[in-house]
């Protein structure tokens, strides 16, 4: 398995869609790298990835606007295409898993938008059996003594 996560803002709101009675939330990110090149000459790269979330809690959508920094991970996709002139592209997508909003421009706008995270996934512990309480309160793999007595 791949897997591709991605940070950036948002480049365009989220969109809802429904393809053949199932919900996708397409979104596109954009994450921008800073570097010189042989000139010392700064320069900008930016890499846009097509992002399609299919899930049935479309929640997160009303929150997924332009210029919201994000954090998006799941399989990704190259797609192979032939522009109008007749010159090949190609075009990075994401089949997402899970999406966190991060933050960015939208937090002043007022309100405090915080941290969500939305996973098609539930990750709990409970499935790999980690979750099991001890008669002390105390959850299995949870650290209970002091952490300045490591051995190195």
């Amino acid at each position: 398995m791949i897997k591709l996560q991605v940070i950036g803002n948002l480049g365009k709101d989220g969109v809802v869609n429904n393809v053949n009675g199932k919900n996708v939330i397409n979104f596109s990110v954009a994450h921008t790298e800073k570097f010189k090149d042989a000139q010392g000459v700064q320069k900008d790269k930016t890499i846009w990835v097509e992002c399609a979330y299919w899930t049935d809690r479309t929640g997160i959508a009303p929150y997924l606007k332009k210029g919201t920094q994000v954090y998006a991970e799941g399989q990704p996709d190259v797609r192979n295409y032939t522009t109008k002139d007749g010159q090949q592209g190609s075009s990075l997508s994401l089949r997402v898993s899970s999406v966190q909003l991060l933050g960015g421009r939208n937090e002043s706008q007022g309100g405090e938008m915080g941290s969500s995270s939305y996973s098609n996934q539930q990750p709990s512990y409970s499935q790999q059996g980690y979750s099991q309480q001890s008669p002390t309160g105390v959850t299995a793999g949870e650290i209970t003594e002091p952490m300045d007595d490591l051995p190195f």
